[in-house]
């Protein structure tokens, strides 16, 4: 099966994708994930001012398959959420790079941890 993966974007295993621009990283889940999860029907997402480091829960995504925990990619403090999801959650299944969920103050830059496309689209592949 193939998913969409954005090359400008970082990824981890997750599935989560990462957009980092200075010091602000914007986070969604990939389309992989948006697939695997069926129809999203709920997005719980955090308050601006919360604090994350890399691996923290930061919020959950419930379909009618299954619920979810969202992972924070990064270390970082949440400037905004995108509260149009929790009105709309099945935006990630239409638009799953276009409907970001959080963007991130970052403490540290550091994303060597992340995959690139092609790593990720590999991790994928071996899921399949």
């Amino acid at each position: 099966m193939s998913h969409q993966v954005p090359a400008e974007l970082f990824y981890t295993k997750d599935h989560e994708w990462v957009r980092v621009e200075g010091e602000t990283a914007t986070v969604g889940i990939t389309d992989f994930a948006q697939s695997a999860l069926g129809d999203i029907v709920f997005v719980e997402l955090p308050a601006a001012g919360s604090t994350y480091s890399h691996g923290d829960t930061f919020g959950v995504v419930e379909s009618i398959k299954s619920v979810s925990d969202l992972f924070s990619p990064l270390d970082g403090e949440v400037l905004e959420k995108n509260e149009a999801l929790e009105a709309s959650p099945d935006l990630c299944n239409q638009a799953p790079y276009e409907s970001w969920m959080i963007k991130l103050k970052l403490s540290s830059t550091n994303v060597s941890h992340l995959l690139n496309a092609k790593s990720y689209t590999e991790f994928c592949a071996s899921l399949d």
